[in-house]
């Protein structure tokens, strides 16, 4: 069963047609990858793909979206089956004065109920400490639990973050930039997470305009272009340097070494 599916898919903004009539499938464990330059249409992409906005209706014809075989979702339904992690969420979670001196457990733990914070009102049962505890050391993140989110290095904090979508077992995962920030030791100690992940079986969906990110079990690519689908593919056909010239709009270099891509202009 596809995990998402788009039929000419539109999303306008004011009067700017953002996306235009895009349509793919993505299966589960089709770990893939999107790829674009920034005003792309990338970011779009993910706000539909997490119900954060919604495609233009039409008043016949197959619905332009639908997510698990379902056109319509409870959001926090919805949210169970996906796990998201982004800079935005990192920079909501850790610049609130008060999120910033939770412990690394109880901001995996606050992920199940869709808060920034634990309160007084939500009932946390053994069986979430329990997941948040599972999940933290699914990353190599067991001894950030107790350690508060505003003493923890970048890499540190994406791993709780990691930690936190997964700690509901979601069927998707999806990320966004999610290397931004890190130095070259966190984003390598990141990017093996991520294998460790798609081995395990859950699917990831990675948005990125930076081919370095884009680990061997990745064997999908989705170039976007000016809101549209560029190329569509295995990862070798479309990580090329004409594909990749076209979608950037520049003259580029892209070079296969030691299992990752690499990208210069010419």
């Amino acid at each position: 069963m596809p995990l998402l599916e788009l039929n000419r898919a539109n999303v306008i903004r004011g009067r700017k047609r953002i996306l235009k009539d895009l349509t793919l499938s993505i299966s589960e464990r089709e770990h893939t990858a999107i790829v674009g330059a920034n005003g792309s249409g990338k970011s779009t992409l993910i706000e539909l793909l997490t119900s954060q906005i919604y495609p233009l209706a039409r008043p016949d014809g197959p619905p332009p979206m639908m997510l698990f075989g379902r056109e319509r979702w409870n959001v926090t339904e919805l949210r169970a089956r996906m796990g998201i992690v982004t800079a935005e969420i990192q920079q909501s979670l850790v610049s609130g004065t008060s999120m910033g001196r939770v412990r690394g457990l109880d901001a995996v733990v606050s992920g199940f109920f869709s808060s920034e914070l634990l309160f007084f009102h939500h009932q946390v049962e053994p069986r979430m400490l329990e997941a948040a505890e599972k999940a933290l050391s699914r990353v190599g993140a067991a001894e950030l639990a107790t350690r508060k989110m505003n003493e923890m290095s970048t890499g540190e904090v994406r791993r709780v973050l990691i930690a936190r979508a997964l700690a509901h077992e979601p069927q998707v995962l999806v990320l966004d930039e999610p290397t931004t920030g890190l130095d070259l030791v966190a984003r390598r100690d990141f990017l093996l997470r991520l294998r460790d992940l798609a081995s395990d079986g859950t699917t990831l969906i990675l948005v990125t305009h930076h081919i370095e990110e884009i680990i061997p079990e990745i064997h999908r690519v989705i170039l976007m272009k000016g809101g549209e689908i560029s190329a569509d593919g295995p990862t070798p056909q479309v990580l090329t340097s004409e594909e990749l010239g076209l979608a950037f709009g520049a003259r580029l270099d892209v070079r296969f070494a030691n299992g990752h891509y690499q990208m210069a202009l010419d």
